[in-house]
């Protein structure tokens, strides 16, 4: 305590960062942040800045560590004494799996965990890749039911086809029908069934569907007795299943069937705290990826880009980037050129003293401009392009290396 004031010091094992780097200060429900005097400088949203007001979402770069803002951190449910976890070696898996930083997504899942006990049908609302069916898993293995987990893919079902694909069939129902199906759904007898992009389930089957979850019975095509099955109901819709039902274009029995519970699974712009989670995760996973490494710049880029496909947009885009690198270091230049082009990122501005590099990074830094001159035919528009790298830094770089980028444009 000084003068009545709280000082929080936090230390990074980031030897690009000075002893004193920077200072977030407090006034009333503001912040702002201020340069300390450090030898790097600091970043805001990719820009140089001795001092800047900050804003909820703001990215914050202090030598080579990336730092969101967040104006908020505190957790919804008032009834539940969690406090926010810090590091995530300490991140408490609510589902099997899953771990977050996000408030929101922490308390949807805590939610998910309590309501799977009492096996009421739960009803996710999320985009297109952000992981729902990883989420069903996680419910399913939550669940410890004995039965198979059986993800659905309704928008898949043809007309013609899809009564026997759920429901199974009898042998001589129809033509082609040799031996007898037990369908998907009694798949998921005393398991779980996931009926992804439930929306898209055709009107005539949404019928069938509510008998199954009314009656708790499959008739399979070409039987005459029901059978008697024991389901978990996970359901999951990019879209807005109350106004599909305002328009007549989801059943409203149907949808009440499904509802028992329903949670938001937020969307990967919405959840950039937990970046390095899932970057962490998804190189782990990749071919390529254990070893790999990312630069400012590509970190950058990514955190910068909206990513309308999700997770599974950042786990192909990792995945090749890795690749490209071959476990190395991704630089921005092995990012997807989409990714690269839409994701708006401020040429930082030079320091006025550029820092030294110790002789390992100086020699990193020769090969990989010589690297750059051959790819890009000695191009320093294209290399700035691709790296995000200020072309004034990249001459000072070439007259420090002797190099001339003449010779690479023939």
């Amino acid at each position: 305590m000084t003068r009545n004031r709280t000082v929080l010091a936090l230390g990074v094992p980031d030897k690009a960062m000075s002893a004193s780097h920077a200072k977030l200060v407090r006034d009333g429900s503001d912040w702002s942040i201020e340069d300390a005097g450090s030898r790097n400088g600091m970043l805001v949203n990719g820009a140089r800045e001795t001092r800047a007001e900050l804003n909820d979402g703001d990215i914050i770069e202090l030598g080579e560590t990336f730092w969101l803002f967040r104006s908020r951190t505190s957790v919804t449910d008032s009834e539940d004494d969690r406090a926010p976890d810090l590091d995530s070696s300490q991140l408490t898996e609510r589902l099997p799996g899953l771990r977050t930083f996000t408030p929101e997504l922490d308390d949807a899942y805590h939610s998910l965990a309590k309501i799977t006990g009492v096996h009421v049908p739960i009803l996710l609302h999320a985009e297109s890749g952000t992981g729902k069916e990883l989420c069903a898993r996680a419910l399913h293995a939550l669940s410890r039911r004995p039965g198979a987990f059986v993800a659905v893919n309704c928008g898949a079902l043809t007309d013609t086809l899809a009564a026997s694909e759920l429901f199974g069939y009898r042998k001589g129902a129809f033509s082609g029908a040799t031996d007898d199906r037990e369908g998907l759904v009694r798949s998921a007898d005393k398991g779980t069934l996931f009926l992804d992009e439930i929306a898209d389930l055709p009107l005539p089957l949404q019928a069938t569907l509510l008998r199954v979850l009314q009656e708790r019975e499959v008739m399979p095509v070409g039987a005459t007795r029901p059978i008697t099955v024991d389901l978990d109901i996970v359901a999951a819709s990019h879209r807005d299943l109350t106004a599909l039902v305002r328009a007549e274009l989801f059943r409203h029995d149907l949808y009440a069937r499904l509802a028992g519970y329903t949670a938001r699974l937020t969307p990967l712009r919405e959840r950039r705290e937990d970046f390095g989670l899932l970057v962490a995760a998804l190189l782990s996973r990749a071919p390529f990826g254990r070893t790999a490494r990312l630069t400012p710049n590509a970190a950058r880029t990514l955190l910068a880009y909206h990513w309308p496909l999700n997770v599974r947009e950042l786990e192909q885009c990792l995945t090749v980037a890795s690749t490209l690198a071959s476990g190395g270091t991704i630089h921005r230049r092995h990012l997807p050129e989409l990714i690269r082009a839409q994701a708006i990122v401020p040429a930082p501005a030079l320091a006025e003293v550029e820092p030294p590099l110790d002789d390992v990074t100086s020699n990193q830094r020769k090969t990989e401009l010589v690297a750059l001159l051959r790819e890009h035919r000695g191009n320093i528009s294209a290399i700035a392009r691709a790296t995000g790298w200020h072309r004034v830094q990249i001459h000072r770089w070439l007259k420090r290396f002797d190099l001339d980028p003449r010779p690479y444009r023939c």
